[in-house]
């Protein structure tokens, strides 16, 4: 094992104890509602997102042409992305009118700027893709 693994063990484990330390030094009523979110997450992705993901991958493979399959991949998960962290701000809990600093920008606009960027990054990745392999039916000599 080389020196870095060995560092990057270490640093693991001493994170983890800190986490595990700081975690047990919580009260009981929070020590439940971690657990809660933490299952609640689990189970959110394992009951609505995998299978949303595997039906939406499943049906883009058979729409898509192959060269089209690996920039939808990461159009799709930088999608993802950008709606989860878009997700606070766009829909803000306890948000009111006596403070103008929530929302102070056009997160929106913002989003959907990102958005219409990844998927022409997307298109045009599949179009370069598409151009620079040459035509597998032809043999060169």
């Amino acid at each position: 094992m080389t020196p870095i693994r060995v560092l990057l063990v270490l640093l693991g484990l001493w994170l983890a104890a800190l986490g595990i330390t700081d975690l047990l030094a919580m009260s009981r009523t929070d020590m439940i509602s971690i657990v809660f979110w933490f299952a609640g997450g689990i189970l959110v992705h394992d009951a609505v997102f995998a299978p949303l993901c595997a039906v939406i991958g499943t049906a883009g493979r058979r729409v898509l042409p192959p060269r089209a399959w690996a920039p939808a991949a990461c159009g799709a998960v930088a999608t993802v992305t950008l709606l989860l962290i878009a997700v606070p701000v766009l829909a803000p809990g306890g948000a009111n009118a006596d403070n103008p600093t929530i929302r102070d920008r056009p997160y929106l606009l913002g989003l959907a700027l990102a958005l219409v960027t990844v998927w022409t990054l997307v298109a045009l990745a599949t179009v370069t893709v598409h151009r620079s392999r040459p035509n597998r039916g032809t043999l060169e000599r």
